[in-house]
């Protein structure tokens, strides 16, 4: 399936970091394992994405925590998606929200926005808050795209309100980073956000979404499953490993 080994393994710089706070689960310790890619092919993006990593800017990592296996990717079915009744009343509020796809920018509403966002989840739910720079914001969300990373902007009253990261792969669409101005909450903007990723895939018969970690109990991901059907994957296989996913419904607690 992946015959060009040039792609899959181009020159990088594989490194771990030291531990640190886990902020999924309380008392926790976190270690990364990084690689950083120059130049990143859309084919060994696909690959890796479907076998857990994520990525950030040039930055491709995954957990590989002492004692600890609780990050299980999940994607989602384009193909087989089951709209809630909600989910469609969301939709319905957007019907004059602006949407434009293009390469990612860095703009100074880009940032103001980024950083309005972060100081309102800091107040909400004690998100730990720092004011991005600009050389961090380009180094996270820009650098890297290459020919797959694309920023979805959504527009209204002239006024940007919300900025998804993605990287439009060979099998599908991998969710990078949102963030949106919490003075529009009649949108549902997060939820808004995803199901026009879902509509984007369906567009580029793409049937996968990569919607990162699920960490049971861990309530900043208590939204994912609300995006059915889904499939998950327990562990991180290897470049030279098939990644088995399944099925896979939260089960009612």
């Amino acid at each position: 399936m992946y015959e060009e080994l040039d792609l899959l393994n181009p020159p990088s710089t594989d490194f771990s970091m030291l531990d640190y706070n886990c902020a999924y689960i309380k008392d926790n310790k976190v270690r990364m394992n990084y690689k950083y890619v120059g130049e990143a092919s859309k084919r060994f993006t696909t690959a890796v994405i479907a076998r857990g990593w994520r990525r950030f800017g040039k930055y491709f990592f995954h957990p590989v925590c002492n004692g600890c296996n609780e990050c299980k990717s999940i994607r989602i079915d384009t193909k087989d998606y089951h709209y809630t009744k909600s989910q469609r009343k969301a939709i319905k509020r957007n019907a004059d929200t602006k949407i434009i796809v293009q390469e990612p920018t860095m703009t100074k509403a880009h940032i103001n926005l980024y950083n309005k966002y972060h100081a309102f989840k800091h107040t909400k739910d004690k998100w730990s808050h720092r004011n991005i720079s600009q050389r961090e914001y380009h180094e996270n969300f820009v650098d890297g795209a290459n020919d797959f990373g694309k920023e979805v902007l959504y527009i209204k009253d002239d006024k940007l309100i919300g900025v998804d990261l993605i990287d439009i792969l060979d099998d599908g669409i991998s969710s990078i980073y949102f963030y949106y101005d919490p003075d529009y909450p009649n949108l549902s903007l997060g939820t808004y956000s995803l199901l026009y990723q879902i509509k984007l895939a369906n567009i580029l018969e793409l049937p996968w979404i990569y919607l990162g970690y699920w960490v049971d109990g861990c309530r900043a991901f208590a939204y994912k499953p609300n995006f059915q059907p889904q499939e998950i994957l327990d562990g991180f296989p290897s470049i030279t490993q098939e990644p088995i996913w399944e099925k896979w419904k939260k089960p009612k607690s």
